[in-house]
């Protein structure tokens, strides 16, 4: 048969992709009783053990919050739409397909049935092997129950997946034969049985059986096809991979009047046309996908990797050189703000223009720039001030930041990259109500985030070391996985998990974690050691506790160490006034070096210039030119040229010649004849001088704008203090407050620990034999019996709390205790919330009753006014 043909108009059959049909119903089945195969999910719970329940919490962890009371309340907590949303999207591609095709089968499905919807007539010995661990994965997720005889959905799971006329399901089947003609009168059933050679039936239940018979037999089904005309076999292939709705002439063609008449297209409206979900099973071979993918596509290596080899020994070397590139990056933005950064908009975040000044000063592109910004924000090292005039500036952690060795420096930037919600790739896009998203801004959190980085370093950390993958076949790998999370519903790969992927691969390059494409063998100590075996994690959202990432950031650290380069206590002198520093300087030596030397270029070895400025610079910040010339000549390897000897001696001869004070500012110096060049000068017009004494003159300028003029008509003024001592200037490095670094935002409840666990199975185990324990029913009052043994008796029958007076309720639990039984009792806190438990008193005194609460699994004391009742048990669960 054609696949894939369009519909002419000719043929009175146009393609609409929508239809009538109505949703499975799933009737209430009532609870079955021990020795049945159980017919709810609550009774199928009850028949799982403790490890069970553990590996269904801890998969769908928004089941815990709050804790069940029971397994009658997991059970329906676990059906409800957003929790059963959430684990559809945790499904890989072939366990959803498994559950899509479960959608579709008459239930309860057999395990066979299931295997010939994905498998075909043909059969298919890949999807059978797999096809047992995709069950017990919705089983184990509590989105299947039942034996394998007797397989269903959850409601709402079903809801969800099966076809429906306003959500078509993803298998692009249709509703059945007795969806479709629900409402057909019995009349017109008659004639499609007689057009399809079928003998006529007396009811329409019989008429929709034995067509559905037709549909379903391979053998009469391919039969009644062998009669069809081409025309209307085309019009089949059109919708037999759905969608399966048409829209119809109101004088169809005979190829269509063929295919209504023997109900292989059944109404759905006056216009539109269905084709039943046998019809199309049978023209699909029995398949409910057209292509099943049972198995994850392969991560493959990068071409040019696949057909050079290997080179572990470059890549690590790569991944090294930009971590320290990231390290001195950090630093220089630090740097930048040192004396405080660009204003915090009013919004929050950074403006477009800081961004762009930041992105020039560190002589990178704005989206680079703003995953910087993000990564040293995230890592604690950047924060607002919290000042009226609120502004960026580092935190005091940047200070101890900075005192780490570099390895331990680089591992802190990548666990903090690792676990970030905070995403610098949204940066300069939209929000939902069309505003730009600024760096350091609201709303660029993405819970999905880190669960994406984390899978696609596992993924790289399968292939072979020194190995690139091929950016599409990672792609493909990450949609199979997730293939419902971040979809965009337009059929393009744009959803929010690719982009978050290639924003992944460019922040690793950067960031060191991997080389040329390829991950870094220190990075693979980020990975815990059970993570490379090509499976996702073991957590839902591949989370860790701090000490986790602290171990493994420490590993990092130390498989870093021997690429980095030791720090040097040296540079080159010139005797063109420039210094090389062959490679990263201790800090000491780097720290006045960018004092006394301004950066010329940066790279594997940095140039330093000195200039008048730089050499004036060193000066003010209390340098004398003694002190410059033993610096240089200890710190050289060269002999320290006699340019830049003839420099600072010259730059110190004229330093503090002329002292500039408050006045408003004045100038003073000793020499009449210096004062007199000045005053003479015209460029000092604009300073306002006039002479006070002979050796001082007063300005109208401030003492900051006096310091500057003279310096730029060639003078080296120095700054005085009131005392007359010569002031040194430096650097003002402005802290925030100690801040916190950013905690991520999760995507949902995280998952849950052992302990957790352990104690919520504990709970919600106890809450249940409270819930389901066989009490003694309360006798009938008789005659002129008290009524409230007439409550306590309906209440027993309707599963309510007990209701007994406090009389009654007194003299039972005094008996339990003298008998050493457990009893049922009603149970109201002191904020109103009601339970029942189940309790085996051994004290009764003082209006309290003490005992073991088998519901808590601890021994607790309650006061006897909040009892409501009490009932004996039939059998003492003790």
């Amino acid at each position: 048969m054609a696949r894939g043909r369009g519909l002419s108009a000719s043929q009175g059959l146009t393609w609409n992709g929508w239809g009538p049909a109505k949703p499975d119903q799933e009737a209430h089945v009532p609870e079955g009783t021990g020795g049945t195969p159980p017919r709810t999910l609550a009774e199928a719970l009850r028949t799982q053990g403790d490890g069970s329940l553990v590996a269904l919490l801890r998969a769908r962890p928004d089941l815990l919050s709050p804790v069940p009371s029971d397994l009658s309340q997991l059970a329906t907590r676990a059906g409800t739409r957003a929790s059963v949303v959430r684990a559809l999207e945790r499904l890989d591609r072939f366990t959803l397909q498994t559950a899509e095709a479960l959608a579709v089968a008459t239930e309860p499905a057999p395990y066979d049935t299931l295997r010939a919807l994905l498998t075909g007539d043909e059969g298919d010995p890949e999807i059978e092997a797999v096809l047992p661990r995709a069950v017990e994965t919705l089983r184990d997720r509590a989105l299947i129950w039942g034996a394998d005889d007797r397989l269903r959905l959850v409601r709402t799971a079903r809801e969800l997946l099966a076809p429906s006329p306003t959500h078509p399901s993803p298998t692009g089947l249709g509703p059945t034969v007795a969806e479709a003609t629900a409402g057909m009168s019995p009349g017109r059933l008659q004639e499609i049985l007689t057009a399809a050679g079928l003998p006529s039936t007396h009811d329409p239940v019989s008429a929709v059986a034995a067509l559905t018979g037709l549909f379903t037999d391979r053998t009469r089904m391919a039969a009644l096809l062998d009669t069809a005309p081409v025309e209307a076999l085309s019009v089949l292939d059109r919708l037999v991979w759905g969608p399966p709705y048409g829209e119809v002439t109101s004088s169809p063609t005979p190829p269509v009047q063929w295919l209504r008449d023997r109900g292989l297209l059944l109404p759905a409206t006056t216009r539109t046309v269905v084709l039943p979900r046998e019809a199309a099973l049978h023209l699909r071979a029995g398949r409910a996908h057209r292509t099943p993918e049972p198995v994850a596509p392969t991560v493959a290596p990068r071409a040019s990797d696949a057909s050079t080899g290997a080179r572990p020994q470059v890549v690590d070397n790569t991944a090294a050189g930009q971590a320290y590139t990231a390290l001195a990056t950090i630093e220089e933005l630090a740097k930048d703000w040192n004396e405080g950064g660009p204003n915090v908009l009013r919004a929050g975040g950074l403006s477009v223009r800081d961004l762009k000044r930041t992105a020039t000063a560190l002589d990178v592109t704005e989206p680079v720039a703003a995953f910087w910004v993000e990564l040293a924000y995230t890592a604690g090292l950047l924060a607002a001030d919290g000042e009226t005039d609120e502004r960026y500036a580092p935190t005091p952690a940047y200070d101890d930041w900075q005192e780490l060795p570099a390895p331990e420096r680089w591992a802190r930037l990548a666990t903090a990259w690792l676990t970030a919600t905070r995403t610098a790739g949204l940066v300069g896009g939209q929000d939902s109500k069309g505003r730009t998203l600024a760096a350091l801004g609201p709303d660029l959190d993405r819970g999905a985030a880190p669960e994406v980085r984390r899978r696609i370093l596992d993924l790289l950390a399968t292939l072979p070391e020194g190995t690139a993958p091929d950016p599409e076949s990672l792609l493909a790998r990450l949609r199979w996985e997730r293939p419902l999370r971040g979809a965009s519903g337009t059929g393009r790969h744009d959803d929010l998990r690719a982009r978050l992927a290639a924003w992944t691969l460019n922040e690793a390059e950067m960031l060191g974690i991997t080389g040329r494409g390829a991950l870094a063998s220190h990075a693979r100590a980020l990975l815990a050691p059970d993570a490379t075996d090509g499976e996702p994690a073991a957590t839902a959202d591949g989370a860790r506790t701090l000490a986790e990432l602290t171990a493994t950031g420490l590993r990092a650290a130390r498989a870093l160490a021997p690429l980095l380069p030791e720090p040097l206590d040296h540079v080159l002198l010139q005797a063109d006034l420039t210094a090389v520093a062959p490679g990263p300087l201790l800090r000491p030596l780097a720290e006045l070096l960018a004092i006394a030397a301004e950066v010329e270029s940066k790279g594997g070895a940095t140039v330093y210039r000195f200039t008048p400025g730089s050499v004036r610079r060193a000066l003010d910040a209390g340098q004398s030119a003694s002190d410059l010339h033993d610096f240089l000549r200890n710190h050289s390897r060269t002999p320290v040229p006699q340019p830049l000897a003839y420099l600072i001696d010259d730059v110190a001869r004229k330093h503090g010649h002329l002292r500039v004070g408050a006045a408003s500012a004045y100038v003073r110096c000793d020499d009449e004849a210096v004062l007199d060049e000045i005053l003479a000068d015209k460029r000092s017009q604009g300073l306002r001088l006039r002479r006070l004494a002979p050796t001082v003159l007063a300005a109208h300028a401030d003492a900051v704008t006096l310091l500057d003029g003279l310096r730029v008509m060639g003078f080296a003024p120095a700054a005085e203090s009131a005392e007359g001592d010569v002031m040194i200037t430096r650097a003002h490095a402005h802290r925030t407050p100690p801040r916190t670094a950013p905690a991520p935002v999760p995507d949902g409840p995280a998952t849950p620990d052992t302990t957790l666990l352990s104690a919520a199975v504990k709970a919600i185990r106890a809450g249940d034999l409270a819930a389901t324990v066989v009490h003694k029913p309360v006798p009938e009052p008789s005659g002129s019996g008290s009524a409230a043994l007439a409550s306590a008796a309906a209440a027993s029958r309707n599963g309510a709390l007990p209701r007994t007076t406090s009389a009654e309720t007194l003299a039972t639990v005094q008996a339990a205790a003298m008998t050493g039984s457990a009893v049922w009792i009603g149970y109201v806190n002191a904020d109103g919330a009601a339970s029942q438990r189940v309790i085996a008193p051994v004290r009764v005194e003082g209006g309290y009753v003490t005992g073991y609460d088998h519901t808590a699994d601890e021994v607790r004391t309650y006061p006897l006014h909040r009892i409501t009742g009490v009932a004996e048990l039939a059998d003492d669960p003790a």
